[in-house]
């Protein structure tokens, strides 16, 4: 992982968890596998717990660790760094999705709530004004009571906001290709085509893998099928919406945006989208940050805890669904 991450990942209380748990190479971080002194780190390694930044093991990578018994990582999508060789080998690979998911859930849940409150466009015109604003009559129809949401992506994070919005009076709508009927009666929700869910829902929040099924999957024709007024809130990936038709729409004003994720993933400076009234743009802060990245930590230290049990592992990643994985 990069080199500065273990510090901010596992706490004090982690790190003693930890040292009880493993012998550690105390001091070594691998940011690169193919130098004399990464190799020989690696001859003696049971065990890579991997994160952030960190380098492809490929079958260079994994002849210089013939005792690799797992790779626990750190955080959620595994594919920039892990290669196909590993689950050829039979080396089990985990992930710390499932933790990661919570903060983006929690941060969608309070998009939803503030966006359809129209507080970023309300904030603004106070702050400009700096004298009473008419909310009644500036922003008619706003609130959350029975506004439509719909979710794009039965995800761990997608399945996720279901399950924290079902404290408000909200109607939601999920839209998910490989989700059944029977499933969505589950989740309690409802379960609309893609197109139709973009036609009738207040407020749109996407939660699809970026793969390439999903790129520009809302495309200029999807975008235009939004309703007047409607909130398209993205924390997946920015590769899933048409950057230049979703600027246009924006520019128009004829929808709203909450943006977590666009593409590029950092807009040039004279991007309009950081001074429109309409947009909320943050900086890819819907994931774990802060002490939420202990959270990661957990999840790898109970995968190393039942690992030297011998019980089997929870977040295993399979091969087989890679290509449904973000």
């Amino acid at each position: 992982m990069a080199a500065d991450l273990p510090g901010r990942l596992f706490s004090p209380a982690q790190w003693a968890r930890l040292r009880k748990l493993a012998e550690l190479r105390e001091g070594t971080v691998l940011t690169e596998f193919h130098s004399p002194a990464a190799r020989a780190a690696l001859a003696e390694t049971e065990v890579l717990i991997t994160g952030w930044g960190s380098p492809v093991l490929d079958a260079a990578a994994l002849d210089a660790a013939p005792r690799l018994r797992a790779v626990l990582h750190a955080a959620g999508s595994v594919k920039s760094h892990v290669s196909p060789e590993c689950w050829r080998r039979g080396i089990p690979v985990t992930t710390a999705a499932g933790a990661n998911a919570e903060p983006v859930a929690e941060f969608t849940l309070a998009m939803i709530l503030l966006a359809l409150k129209r507080v970023r466009a309300a904030t603004a015109r106070y702050r400009e004004r700096r004298r009473y604003v008419d909310v009644l009559r500036e922003f008619p129809g706003i609130g959350n009571h029975r506004r439509r949401v719909g979710l794009v992506g039965a995800s761990r994070i997608g399945r996720r906001v279901v399950e924290l919005l079902r404290p408000f009076s909200l109607d939601v709508a999920l839209a998910d290709p490989y989700l059944t009927e029977a499933e969505a009666r589950a989740l309690g929700v409802r379960l609309l085509p893609l197109d139709a869910l973009l036609g009738e829902c207040d407020l749109v929040s996407l939660h699809a893998p970026a793969i390439p099924e999903t790129r520009e999957m809302i495309d200029r024709r999807r975008l235009a099928l939004l309703r007047d007024g409607a909130v398209l809130v993205n924390t997946a990936r920015g590769s899933l919406v048409e950057q230049d038709a979703l600027v246009a729409e924006l520019v128009s004003g004829r929808i709203e945006a909450v943006l977590d994720v666009t593409e590029p993933e950092v807009l040039s400076p004279d991007s309009p989208l950081y001074t429109l009234e309409n947009v909320w743009l943050t900086p890819h802060l819907a994931g774990a940050q802060g002490g939420e990245v202990h959270r990661l930590a957990e999840v790898v230290l109970d995968e190393l805890t039942r690992l030297n049990a011998g019980s089997p592992l929870l977040n295993v990643v399979l091969a087989a669904d890679l290509d449904r994985m973000a």
